[in-house]
C-alpha cells in the first residue's frame, strides 16, 4: 500500500491529498529514508512524520484494506511516540497564554508603553572621550 493512502487510512491525516503533501515537503521518512507519496509500505516498516510540531514514530504492523475507524486503529500500527514529545506541545500552549489572545486587535498604547519598557536600551557610557 502506497505511504500517503496508509497514513490517510489509519487516521494521522484526513485526507488523502494532505498526507501526498506531506510527503512531498519531506514530514515523512520510512526507515530512515524520506519517503515520496508512492511509496509502498510494508508490515515491521518504520515511519517517522511530523505533525503538529510533534515527530509521530510508528511501526506499521498490517496493512488495512481501507480506512478504519479510530478503535482499530491499534491493529494496524504501533505508537511508539515518546511522551516528551506530547508534553513538549503542552508547554508551547503554556507559553502563548501570557500574549494577547486571538481576537483582541492590536496592542493598546497603554500595551505598547508596557512593551517598550520591557526592551534594554543601551546606555551611555560616561567615560568614553571623543
Amino acid at each position: 500500500m502506497r505511504i500517503d493512502k496508509y497514513l490517510w487510512c489509519v487516521r494521522y491525516y484526513k485526507t488523502r491529498s494532505i498526507a501526498t503533501e506531506a510527503c512531498k515537503k519531506g514530514h515523512i521518512t520510512v526507515n530512515g529514508q524520506d519517503a515520496k507519496p508512492s511509496r509502498e509500505v510494508f508490515p515491521s516498516d518504520k515511519i517517522t512524520l511530523r505533525k503538529d510540531q510533534i515527530k509521530y514514530m510508528i511501526t506499521v504492523l498490517d496493512i488495512p484494506a481501507n480506512r478504519v475507524g479510530p478503535k482499530l486503529v491499534d491493529i494496524y500500527r504501533k505508537d511508539e511516540t515518546p511522551d516528551e514529545a506530547f508534553e513538549h506541545l503542552e508547554l508551547l500552549k503554556l507559553s502563548k497564554e501570557h500574549y494577547r489572545t486571538k481576537g483582541q486587535g492590536r496592542p493598546t498604547k497603554k500595551d505598547r508603553r508596557d512593551i517598550d519598557d520591557y526592551t534594554i536600551e543601551p546606555e551611555d557610557d560616561e567615560n568614553t572621550t571623543e
